[in-house]
């Protein structure tokens, strides 16, 4: 497999990943505690970023690589998710409501998808 293949099949699986986490698995327990720091439902959905980031990477690397990209996830995931919440609720912005609760979720999932652009980015060297 080339490099360039490699980073697609990456995107690819961190992508799906992603999805499966965020949306099917993500049950009302956690998407209504995130905005609460440090609350179990927030930890727990971030948690399985980090547990399903370390099953797509553990194809790729190295245990401890792989150990050390899947907790920069569930941490950037957890802090991401975190300020989207306060910002909604500050605001009190919603998806029936405002604009700009659809803009903030749209600014949220391309932060997520940085955070898989630096995993890529630290795994091939780019960064």
């Amino acid at each position: 497999m080339t490099d360039i293949q490699e980073v697609v099949l990456l995107l690819a699986l961190l992508g799906l990943k992603h999805f499966i986490i965020d949306f099917p698995l993500q049950k009302e327990y956690q998407w209504k505690n995130k905005g609460t720091y440090g609350h179990p439902g927030g930890l727990v959905h971030a948690g399985l970023h980090g547990i399903g980031t370390f099953i797509v990477l553990s194809f790729f690397l190295s245990p401890a690589g792989t150990l050390f990209l899947s907790l920069f996830d569930s941490v950037a995931h957890y802090h991401i998710d975190w300020a989207k919440m306060r910002l909604n609720d500050k605001f009190k912005w919603g998806p029936t409501t405002h604009e700009q609760f659809w803009t903030l979720v749209g600014f949220d999932q391309f932060l997520h998808w940085l955070t898989y652009v630096a995993i890529i980015g630290w795994i091939t060297g780019a960064i």
